[in-house]
C-alpha cells in the first residue's frame, strides 16, 4: 500500500505532477493558495506565505536582488511589500506578500548571495535609494536615519569604506547624482562637511557630535504629550510646615538608597549621617548614603534646576559625583563608557548618551506644570541610565529639585512602595504606558506631605503605621500597602 505524501509546508505546482496536486486539492489534502502555489497547511494563508517568502521569491523570481527600501532589512516589510531587481516585468500579489520587480543591473559585487537570491551591499542600498524615488524608495530622513546607525555603531573608518564602495558601484550603474549626494551626507556624519546639508533633526544632531536614541526620543515626546494632559494639582510645601520637615532629607536619602538595594537599619543610617560613623564592613555603601544625604540636605543646590541642555548636563555629573563620592571605581560624574541594562531593560548606548538627554531636555521644555516637569525629568534620566551606577538616585534628586525649587512637596518613595514604583517605570518603558508611574508618583508625593518629620520619633511612628518599613517581597506576600497617615488618623487608628 503506497504510503501518503509528506507535503512540505509550501508547494510549487512545477515540483509536482498535475494529476498529484489535483487530486491532493480535491481530497483536501492541499488548499491552492495562488496559481501554482498550493499549501497543506490550515494555518491563515497570510501566516503561510509570510513564513515562505524566501522559497516562494526564489521559485518566482530566481537570482532576485532586494533593492529599493527592501534593501535595508533585506526582507519583506509590515505590510508585505518586497522590492527587487528582476527581469520579470509582473508584480506578484498574494495574500501578505506583494513582490514588486523593476528592471535593474542584476547581482552586484558586495551583493549578499542567499538561497536563491541576493541581498543588496548597504552601499548599494544608499545609492539605489537616493537615485529613486516615490513608495518603493526609503525618504531622505529614513537614509540619513540610516547613515547615523552606521556611523553610531561601527564608526569613521566604516563611513569611509562604504564612501569608497559607493562611487565604485554609483560609477558602474550610472547613478554618479546619487553618490554626490551621499558623499554629501557622510561628510556631515563625519563632521567634515555642514550639517545644514542633511534635513532629519536627528541627523543634525549626529553630525554637530550629539547622536541620540531615537527610540528614547519618540518615548519622551510621548510621556510629554502625557503630562502636558493631565490636570495640574499642586501641593505646595507652605513655611509654616517648615518644622514637620526637618529630617525629610535623612529620610529621602534612606529610602532612595534602600530602593538601590543600599540596605541599613535607620538607626544604622542615623549613625552614618549625623555621627560619620562609616561601618568597616561596608564604607562603600555607607558613603552612597552620605552622599545622597548630602545632596537633598543642601537647601541651595536642590533650589537649582536647568534653563537649557548645558545645564542639564551639568547639573547631572556634578550631583552625580556627590552622590558618587565614595566609589571612585564607578566615575562620579563621568558618563558611563560600557553598556548598562537591569533585566530585559536595555539603556541607552554609551555614545548616545549625551545626545539623548540633549534631545530629552529639549522634548520636555513644554512642561511647565512642577509635578509633570519632575515626573519627566526622573523618568528621562532613569531610563538614559547615563551612569555606571546611582542613576536612580541622581534621577530623584533631580525629581525633587523641581518640586523644591517651585515650593511644593518632595517625594519620597518608601520601601514598601518599591515594588510598584518600578513596576510603574517598566510600563512607561516598555509599553509607554505613563499613567502608572504619574499615579504612584502622585501618591507618593501624597504620602510624603503627611509624615511628620519633625523627629525621628514622629516621623518614624507615622512609617511604621502606614507600613512604610515593611519589605517588599513581605507586603505582596502578605497584601500589605503603603496607608496615608490621615486615613488612618480620619479612623482614629494610632
Amino acid at each position: 500500500m503506497p504510503q501518503p505524501i509528506r507535503w512540505p509546508d509550501i508547494v510549487f505546482a512545477s515540483d509536482r505532477r498535475h494529476a498529484t496536486l489535483s487530486e491532493a486539492t480535491r481530497t483536501g489534502r492541499l488548499r491552492r493558495i495562488a496559481r501554482g502555489i498550493y499549501t497543506p497547511s490550515d494555518d491563515p494563508v497570510e501566516a503561510v506565505v509570510r513564513r515562505n517568502w524566501m522559497q516562494i521569491l526564489v521559485q518566482v523570481f530566481p537570482g532576485a536582488v532586494t533593492v529599493d527600501r527592501s534593501a535595508r532589512p533585506g526582507s519583506p516589510d509590515g505590510s508585505g511589500y518586497l522590492y527587487v531587481d528582476h527581469r520579470r516585468r509582473r508584480t506578484l500579489v498574494l495574500p501578505g506578500l506583494v513582490i514588486v520587480p523593476r528592471s535593474g543591473p542584476g547581482p552586484l559585487p558586495g551583493d549578499q548571495p542567499l538561497d536563491g537570491f541576493y541581498v543588496s551591499s548597504t552601499a548599494r542600498g544608499l545609492v539605489d535609494n537616493l537615485a529613486g524615488s516615490g513608495s518603493r524608495c526609503l525618504t531622505r530622513e529614513e537614509i540619513e536615519a540610516w547613515i547615523t546607525e552606521i556611523a553610531t555603531r561601527h564608526g569613521e573608518p566604516r563611513l569611509n569604506a562604504l564612501r569608497d564602495q559607493s562611487r565604485t558601484i554609483a560609477a558602474a550603474i550610472g547613478r554618479e547624482d546619487a553618490f554626490a549626494t551621499l558623499s554629501t551626507i557622510i561628510s556631515a556624519a563625519l563632521s567634515t562637511g555642514p550639517a545644514d546639508a542633511v534635513v532629519s533633526p536627528a541627523f543634525r544632531a549626529s553630525a554637530a557630535g550629539h547622536p541620540y536614541d531615537h527610540e528614547r526620543v519618540a518615548l519622551f515626546t510621548t510621556a510629554v504629550g502625557y503630562l502636558a494632559d493631565q490636570a495640574p494639582a499642586p501641593l505646595p510645601d507652605l513655611p509654616d510646615l517648615a518644622p514637620r520637615r526637618r529630617l525629610l532629607p535623612f529620610y529621602e536619602a534612606y529610602f532612595s538608597n534602600f530602593i538601590e538595594g543600599t540596605e541599613f537599619t535607620l538607626d544604622e543610617a542615623a549613625s552614618i549621617i549625623f555621627e560619620a560613623a562609616i561601618p568597616a564592613e561596608r564604607p562603600e555603601d555607607a558613603h552612597d548614603v552620605l552622599g545622597t544625604y548630602r545632596l537633598v540636605a543642601d537647601q541651595i543646590e536642590m533650589a537649582r534646576t536647568p534653563s537649557s541642555a548645558d545645564d542639564f548636563i551639568e547639573l547631572l555629573k556634578h550631583r552625580h559625583a556627590i552622590i558618587m563620592e565614595g566609589r571612585r571605581d564607578m566615575g562620579p560624574g563621568r558618563f558611563k563608557t560600557r553598556a548598562n541594562r537591569a533585566g530585559a531593560t536595555v539603556f541607552v548606548a554609551p555614545g548616545l548618551v549625551e545626545g539623548t538627554l540633549r534631545a530629552g531636555f529639549d522634548v520636555g521644555r513644554s512642561l511647565l506644570d512642577p509635578f509633570a516637569r519632575a515626573a519627566y525629568m526622573m523618568f528621562v534620566v532613569a531610563e538614559v541610565h547615563p551612569f555606571a551606577d546611582g542613576n536612580g538616585r541622581v534621577a530623584r534628586a533631580m525629581m525633587n529639585a523641581e518640586l523644591a525649587t517651585a515650593g511644593e512637596g518632595r517625594i519620597i518613595v518608601p520601601t514598601v512602595f518599591r515594588g510598584e514604583y518600578l513596576s510603574a517605570l517598566k510600563a512607561a518603558t516598555h509599553s509607554a504606558a505613563f499613567a502608572p508611574i504619574a499615579a504612584v508618583l502622585a501618591f507618593a508625593q501624597r504620602y510624603t506631605a503627611q509624615v511628620d518629620f519633625e523627629s525621628r520619633a514622629t516621623a518614624e511612628r507615622d512609617l511604621t503605621r502606614t507600613n512604610a518599613l515593611v519589605d517588599p517581597q513581605t507586603a505582596e506576600d502578605r497584601n500589605i500597602h503603603l496607608l496615608l497617615p490621615r486615613s488612618l488618623d480620619r479612623a482614629g487608628i494610632p
